[in-house]
């Protein structure tokens, strides 16, 4: 266990936050002991039944909050889900979505990607999240499985650069289409241009004033 301090890890940008004396604990990157706790057993267990390669794909199974979240392979991912949906013991129909994180100290896993998931049929909640190097941003799409997934992909493309293989047309949906860079990932320069409302002007954040 270690401590992060400031915003987030990100120094040089100045802090417009409000957050540069924060300190935030980081947690081991061990899986879980057993028993997790709940239906986070029997969701495991299911799993490895119903996809032979568990312990080889799935790289760490994680409780942490309340939550389960398994980490699982990149080029993996589309058969895993492929099983969660579809197993009848396990039935994630619904899919929430994908976050994009951006660690830039976690060496060859800088850009993550996040998936809520929603079992209608069992009233269930669980999260995969896969981790690829910033050198080679590439993770399957999750369209042909959960098609809502569709705008989602493009958003964490278009902010986090995270290159979804398969989606049928992966276009920024937020920034112009020559816009250089993504800009939530934490290197992303701070700045910006004014905001105009009636009567006022609020600058960009990197002529606001600093907090440290």
């Amino acid at each position: 266990m270690s401590e992060d301090h400031g915003a987030f890890g990100v120094k040089g940008t100045g802090d417009t936050s409000g957050f540069g004396g924060l300190v935030r604990t980081s947690h081991s990157a061990d899986s879980t002991p057993r028993p997790y706790g709940g239906y986070f057993d029997e969701i495991a267990d299911e799993l490895e039944r119903a996809y032979p390669q568990f312990s080889e794909d799935i790289e760490r199974v994680v409780v942490d909050r309340g939550e389960l979240t398994l980490h699982v392979k990149a080029d993996r991912l589309s058969h895993v889900a492929q099983v969660l949906r579809d197993n009848p013991a396990l039935r994630f129909e619904m899919c929430m979505g994908v976050n994009g994180a951006h660690y830039p100290n976690d060496k060859d896993r800088e850009l993550h990607c996040v998936y809520p998931l929603l079992s209608l049929t069992f009233n269930r909640r669980i999260r995969l999240e896969v981790s690829v190097p910033d050198s080679h941003p590439h993770v399957p799409s999750l369209v042909e499985i959960w098609a809502g997934n569709n705008w989602h992909e493009r958003e964490t493309f278009d902010m986090f650069g995270v290159v979804f293989d398969g989606h049928p047309g992966l276009t920024r949906i937020l920034m112009p289409d020559d816009w250089i860079g993504h800009p939530q990932r934490k290197d992303y320069p701070l700045g910006g241009i004014p905001v105009e409302y009636k009567g006022a002007t609020v600058p960009p954040p990197s002529e606001r004033r600093s907090y440290q």
